[in-house]
């Protein structure tokens, strides 16, 4: 903290001998022509700089510990996920997961070698403005039809049974969660059947 008021002091001493170079003591324009030149080698002045003796105290009052309301570990202000837990808007194409119902909006991501509910077809970003939840559901389905569509044409029949749409509510959208997941699933729902690989 020293360094710090130090630093300080030593950048507002060169700022204070620049401006007293470029301005003479009485407040005349004091000009020169370059024969006239009074100074060192290079035709520039150059400045002293002086630190002062007495460096100013530090703030008395400084708490030396946290209230005691204050959490002492970052991790219980966050949701606590799962060991591969993350929110929807994070899956990238290629993913697959598991779905819990108890936890909406997060996907537990898997190998797509071992079974799984779903599989991300496509990630899309929502345009425009949207104030209810009727709105957004509307538009990520419009965003997804015709990826899911297409990819599900090309899977062995019985494969995929239903399709998932992931989107923000009016909230998580007014704080800028634009991202739209268009999954596959084996079976919506009941979630008895899995994919047990990639889709092709």
């Amino acid at each position: 903290m020293l360094f710090l008021v130090l630093a300080v002091i030593v950048t507002l001493g060169a700022g204070s001998a620049v401006a007293l170079v470029a301005t003479s003591g009485d407040g005349s324009s004091d000009k020169k022509s370059p024969s006239e030149s009074d100074s060192t080698a290079g035709g520039l002045p150059t400045p002293s700089l002086s630190i002062p003796s007495e460096l100013p105290s530090l703030p008395t009052g400084v708490p030396s510990r946290l209230p005691s309301d204050v959490p002492t570990d970052l991790d219980s202000l966050l949701p606590s996920l799962g060991g591969d837990d993350v929110p929807y808007y994070m899956l990238q194409t290629g993913d697959c997961f598991n779905i819990d119902d108890t936890k909406p909006g997060q996907a537990a991501k898997r190998s797509c070698r071992v079974a799984h509910d779903a599989e991300v077809v496509k990630v899309a970003e929502l345009e425009g403005t949207y104030t209810t939840d009727a709105a957004l559901k509307k538009a990520a389905s419009a965003l997804c039809a015709k990826p899911l569509d297409t990819k599900a044409a090309k899977q062995p029949a019985g494969t995929v049974r239903g399709t998932l749409v992931q989107y923000p509510d009016p909230t998580g959208f007014k704080l800028g969660i634009d991202k739209v997941a268009c999954s596959l699933a084996a079976d919506v729902g009941a979630g008895k059947r899995k994919l047990t690989k990639p889709l092709t």
